[in-house]
């Protein structure tokens, strides 16, 4: 599914520029999607895991070893294991560029995007192009089953295409340890794993609530900064997503604390221990479990040209999700899981105040209507197309 979907786009940008870096958590499918590049290509490609040692030892004199490989699309997988790489891909490429040749090519791939960025972005700035590889999405599994059963499994290939859903919550639960046993101490020695782990089941419960730094704090007997770097470090790894409040000319008083959302719903039932649709359905979090499913959905569809944002006053009055683009408020968004929605006082007072070109009320039903006021009920699955039309 995903490698069908980003295939002609990775090689679109692999035809503009010399490096690409491909950016996604561990298991979404980034491995796949290269080697299929890798077999397209043939012998002019060659994939280096640099989890394994041997091919690490191909890279000990690296910049030798890539300077041998012209007309080569090399793919380095889980490069942020190497970051001593970045100045020596810029002296390569920048060395065929003077001498008029055309370009190495390098596709990067890793799983941490802060750290990475900041690396490839010192040594390959105007060099590289950035992709982040999201879970299935709603547009990819539209033909294969239901939309609540990608809500509950979640994105990740192995959990959603699993034989059941006692198979799908089992192999989550085993990534969640291994992320705690494994990638916390590869990207941040010396913080605490099982500290780590209690905060991600903390906002699991607080799944699209404003961030509460002084409350975590004080349940783990840390200091809010501490906390804070902590939340950083789940955002790095693309397990979690900080939604902004907007903030621009207004009134009223606005709430300026963001929202923090666990990024894919299926990490979040485990972490909860939801293991079926009726268990998730039951719980008091299910309705912050569908926004955060459908406000994911919508982000990555509206491509990075737009800005997610929320509105929420002082008193209450709320927008699930605000799309800014080129500084002017484009979209509002209200998220409603039943297939009959009636828009909430929240979003009309939103609509007055922001003044969008659209707004709409995203439902779980598949019909779509024109609502009072200018607003439209519209079924997930359309409005996901009509992000993705708009961002081409």
């Amino acid at each position: 599914m995903l490698t069908r979907r980003l295939l002609p786009l990775v090689r679109a940008r692999l035809a503009e520029m010399p490096a690409v870096v491909l950016l996604g958590p561990r298991q979404v499918g980034k491995s796949t999607l290269a080697r299929a590049i890798a077999q397209e290509l043939g012998d002019r490609a060659l994939y280096l895991d640099l989890e394994r040692d041997a091919d690490r030892r191909r890279l000990d004199d690296a910049d030798r070893y890539l300077r041998s490989l012209a007309n080569t699309l090399v793919i380095l997988d889980e490069v942020h294991r190497a970051p001593g790489l970045f100045p020596i891909l810029r002296g390569i490429i920048d060395e065929r560029r003077r001498a008029g040749e055309q370009a190495h090519q390098f596709l990067l791939l890793g799983s941490a995007s802060l750290d990475l960025l900041q690396q490839a972005g010192e040594s390959l700035a105007g060099r590289a192009s950035y992709l982040e590889l999201a879970p299935v999405g709603i547009d990819e599994w539209a033909d294969h089953g239901t939309i609540d059963t990608l809500w509950l499994r979640g994105g990740f290939p192995e959990s959603l295409l699993a034989g059941s859903d006692g198979v799908s919550a089992r192999w989550r639960e085993d990534f969640v340890r291994s992320y705690l046993e494994r990638d916390v101490p590869l990207f941040a020695p010396g913080l605490p794993a099982p500290t780590i782990g209690r905060l991600w089941r903390m906002l699991a419960h607080a799944q699209g609530t404003p961030l509460n730094k002084s409350q975590l704090a004080g349940s783990l007997e840390l200091s809010a900064p501490t906390v804070s770097r902590y939340i950083d470090l789940l955002e790095q790894l693309l397990l979690v997503r900080r939604v902004l409040p907007w903030s621009g000319h207004s009134r009223r008083r606005l709430v300026r604390t963001p929202k923090v959302y666990l990024r894919d719903s299926g990490l979040l039932h485990a972490l909860l221990g939801l293991t079926t649709l009726d268990a998730v359905l039951s719980h008091p979090v299910a309705g912050a479990s569908w926004e955060g499913f459908v406000i994911e959905q919508l982000i990555t569809a509206a491509g990075p040209s737009r800005i997610p944002l929320f509105y929420r006053t002082a008193t209450g009055q709320e927008a699930d999700l605000v799309f800014e683009r080129a500084g002017r408020v484009e979209m509002i968004v209200e998220i409603k899981r039943s297939s009959a929605p009636v828009a909430s006082a929240g979003l009309h007072a939103a609509i007055a105040a922001l003044q969008p070109r659209e707004a709409f009320v995203v439902h779980g039903g598949d019909a779509t209507w024109p609502m009072a006021a200018g607003l439209t009920a519209i079924a997930l699955p359309e409005m996901v197309d009509r992000l993705q039309r708009a961002s081409d």
